[in-house]
């Protein structure tokens, strides 16, 4: 069953949480990630966790990945980081990219956040990032 999962091409949700009404960047992403080889689920804009969690749940995603430009990231996070664990899904890796400032990266990543890609990552580096953590996830 392992070999099986790990032949079987990543599955992505992009979600945009918050009020953040801005999602060009998340659907370039999204569009790079599929041209990557990458199944992508597009979760649409005013995602609550609760909505995102769901939606992960429903389509076995191996990757959550937020695009926040609101400022709200680390306490989107910290929800959806505890929500993954209260449902069992902390098999479910989280990525994060937007508007994040360097001092919150690493709150983030001590929250359980996988990787953070701050506004004007190349998407390449975003893309094997976001299969690194995936592989990771798969082998773990």
């Amino acid at each position: 069953m392992a070999d099986a999962r790990q032949s079987a091409p990543v599955r992505v949700l992009v979600a945009k949480p918050g009020l953040d009404g801005h999602d060009r960047g998340a659907k370039v992403v999204a569009y790079a990630l599929r041209e990557g080889g990458m199944e992508v689920i597009y979760g649409g804009l005013h995602q609550s966790t609760e909505q995102i969690l769901q939606t992960a749940l429903q389509e076995a995603v191996d990757v959550i990945g937020l695009s926040i430009m609101s400022g709200a990231h680390l306490p989107i996070c910290r929800r959806l980081m505890r929500g993954l664990a209260d449902k069992g899904l902390s098999q479910i890796k989280v990525v994060v990219g937007g508007v994040i400032p360097q001092p919150d990266i690493p709150r983030l990543l001590e929250l359980g956040v996988a990787a953070v890609f701050p506004g004007g990552t190349p998407l390449p580096e975003i893309v094997e990032g976001v299969r690194r953590v995936a592989r990771a996830a798969q082998e773990a």
